[in-house]
């Protein structure tokens, strides 16, 4: 019998129960090192490369690119040393390993916040049902956000293996039922008129209850531009938070006249001394981290009508790819980090971003965000949440302008650095007054600044 080992589709998080191959790197019959990545794999926060377990040659390979397959199943076949025979033997029977896969990941501890209130114990929806058919964590939540029932799952075609319905094959059956329903209930629509669009593109940002596609026109000359995967999902993830959370904004301008002639009398020296730049970036953070500590129930996730109070204070810091795209990797407990090292995290992060080398745990696990748009010359601006956490804080550019100064000899008008910071916070569970509170508190962190402050 030929020695052979399963390539495995990894954990990628604890919250991520499937990834889709986007490229197989070898090809059936190509020798392969150990640690060598085999395929490449995408889930809705991170791209990566999935590498071989043991040395030998690729077998069978189970599953196609494009295909969305569960955490734990096998995607290919390594023939080890003395095998080769045996390499289109088919996968293993995973029927009876599936339901525990479902549950395991990391244990009790690691369950989604959404499990709270899926109503798996009240038996609506399972991850098996009685006809056999299972079901991923990713897709039961699709379901009963979407109020699909479990006769609707049992009846769904499934485009995975063994017949398997896929993240992709739910979307498709809530925008495709809408679509037809819509057009049950339209009247036949005229000709348009002279003048009028001449043709038009039917889109929908997302999938959800209250959310109904729109018919948008084209004109001559008009270029259809395919979303790429990553603006696919951000979409989808920005158009969820709305539909979420209630979104209040709250914003206060801070002198931080001490903090720019701080940074200006240091930056070079340090540059010199580290071999690398201090922004405002690390210095935003730490007084956001200062500010959580003294108002933990900012710190907070929502689960239906309970409230996750979150231990560590995990800060994600919003970054723009060349690509246009948006990415947010996490300082871990960066409450329990001085400045240096929150500003060496800052760097290393934003730069492997950029590169696209991020790893999958570095772009999650976020209880606060910071988005920095004074990077793109904007004054203030107003931020979707990132969901499941229920803040996030937005830092505009820092402008010279004229302000009024109380001095012991009166008041002054003097040229100050002003900037402004936007606070935007889920209302059904932060109130205005936690919500101004925690922004005015981080403003007196950054004015309170010790210009004598060593690094």
């Amino acid at each position: 019998m030929s020695d052979s080992v399963d390539l495995i589709m990894p954990k990628m998080g604890e919250s991520i129960a499937e990834a889709t191959i986007l490229k197989w790197l070898k090809k059936e019959g190509d020798d392969i090192k150990i640690d060598e990545p085999v395929l490449e794999i995408a889930t809705d926060k991170v791209d990566s490369e999935v590498p071989s377990p043991v040395e030998g040659k690729l077998g069978k390979i189970l599953f196609q690119e494009g295909d969305v397959v569960a955490v734990g199943d096998s995607v290919a076949k390594i023939i080890t040393a003395g095998g080769g025979a045996d390499s289109s033997a088919p996968a293993r029977e995973e029927a009876e390993t599936e339901p525990a896969r479902a549950e395991s990941g990391s244990g009790k501890e690691s369950r989604t916040a959404s499990a709270l209130t899926s109503g798996e114990t009240k038996g609506e929806l399972k991850s098996r049902t009685e006809g056999g058919k299972f079901y991923s964590p990713l897709v039961l939540n699709i379901a009963r956000r979407e109020g699909i029932t479990s006769g609707e799952l049992e009846a769904m075609e499934g485009s995975g293996r063994e017949g398997r319905v896929t993240k992709k094959d739910i979307l498709a059956y809530v925008s495709n039922g809408r679509k037809a329903q819509e057009k049950q209930e339209q009247p036949a629509q005229s000709a348009a008129p002279a003048g009028q669009p001449s043709d038009k593109i039917t889109v929908q940002e997302k999938p959800q209850a209250g959310i109904k596609e729109m018919d948008v026109p084209l004109y001559p000359g008009d270029e259809i531009i395919e979303m790429d995967r990553m603006r696919k999902l951000i979409s989808a993830h920005m158009v969820h938070s709305k539909h979420t959370s209630a979104h209040v904004t709250s914003m206060v301008e801070v002198d931080v006249t001490n903090l720019v002639k701080w940074r200006d009398r240091i930056k070079k020296d340090f540059e010199k001394r580290e071999g690398e730049k201090i922004t405002f970036t690390p210095i935003f953070i730490e007084a956001l981290a200062k500010a959580i500590r003294d108002f933990p129930m900012i710190n907070i996730s929502v689960a239906g009508d309970k409230i996750i109070k979150r231990k560590a204070i995990n800060i994600g810091m919003a970054a723009a790819l060349p690509s246009g795209n948006l990415i947010v990797p996490v300082i871990r407990n960066a409450d329990e980090k001085n400045l240096l090292g929150l500003t060496k995290a800052v760097n290393d992060l934003a730069k492997r971003a950029r590169e696209n080398k991020l790893k999958p745990e570095e772009i999650q696990g976020g209880t606060f965000t910071l988005t920095n748009v004074g990077t793109f010359g904007n004054v203030m601006g107003t931020p979707v949440i990132n969901q499941p956490q229920v803040a996030i804080m937005a830092a505009g550019a820092i402008k010279k302008k004229p302000a009024v100064l109380e001095t012991e000899d009166g008041d002054v008008i003097a040229i100050r650095h002003m900037m402004f910071l936007s606070h935007a916070y889920d209302h059904r569970v932060v109130d205005g007054m936690l919500g101004g509170s925690f922004v005015r508190r981080v403003a007196d962190y950054l004015e309170a600044w010790d210009v004598n402050r060593t690094l």
